[in-house]
């Protein structure tokens, strides 16, 4: 991820370096639904779910054009309150992986659905530590499960893609329980609503909206669930 000290000069001579060079995406791809989902209770109104797959930004912006999800909130899941600083978990010495809690409706979208989602085109699973040009522990493929039901899905869906060899090498995704979610920092939340055309998101992001619409048509929806719907309605 850019960092946010570079100056005039410097973001310009970034920018020609990002666009001379292809994209660290990997090719997007529809994997099979998970075999066992959970049940939304006929009462059931929000759940959540945590994910983390490389740079926030970019999970984010996927979910957040996903039908039945309220909110996608950047974050912090795996260390210390007091280590969930952006400055700090930049480090990967802090236990922490840059994630994105979820906010959805069962009744609209499934647990399951959303994991699909998320290792169709959020993110490549097979990546160990990474994701593209982002290295580091706390750009790990992972799922923070909230309860156990969650932890059993993805870990089962996970032994699943495996055994069928979907992606043609094991995936690197972890499953960790009921670890708490810390919100980032002000100026990383809608990031690529705000910053469509910055470099990194125009070539490792845009491409994994692109691929939620074409993929998932009946998941994607056009307007965002913004954590500053205001702030983003003015850029």
């Amino acid at each position: 991820m850019k960092s946010f000290a570079l100056t005039a000069g410097s973001l310009a001579a970034a920018a020609l370096l990002w666009y001379a060079v292809p994209s660290f995406a990997e090719a997007s791809r529809r994997v099979p639904s998970p075999m066992v989902d959970l049940t939304a209770a006929p009462t059931a109104k929000t759940e959540s779910a945590v994910f983390a797959g490389g740079c926030f930004w970019g999970v984010q912006g996927v979910f957040q054009h996903v039908k039945g999800v309220s909110n996608a909130v950047s974050g912090y899941a795996g260390g210390a309150a007091k280590m969930a600083r952006y400055e700090d978990v930049g480090t990967g010495r802090t236990g922490h992986a840059e994630a994105v809690r979820i906010t959805y409706d069962p009744l609209q979208i499934s647990y399951g659905k959303l994991l699909q989602i998320y290792f169709s085109v959020a993110h490549d699973p097979t990546e160990l530590n990474r994701q593209g040009p982002d290295t580091g522990t706390q750009y790990r493929s992972t799922v923070f499960a909230e309860n156990a039901e969650q932890a059993r899905i993805a870990k089962d869906y996970i032994a699943q893609l495996n055994q069928a060899k979907t992606y043609g090498k094991p995936l690197a995704t972890t499953v960790e329980l009921s670890k708490p979610f810390y919100v980032a920092e002000d100026y990383h939340q809608d990031y690529l609503t705000l910053h469509p055309n910055q470099p990194y998101i125009a070539i490792n992001d845009m491409p994994k909206l692109d691929a939620l619409r074409k993929l998932f048509p009946e998941s994607y929806t056009v307007a965002p669930a913004l954590v500053h719907a205001a702030k983003a309605s003015k850029s």
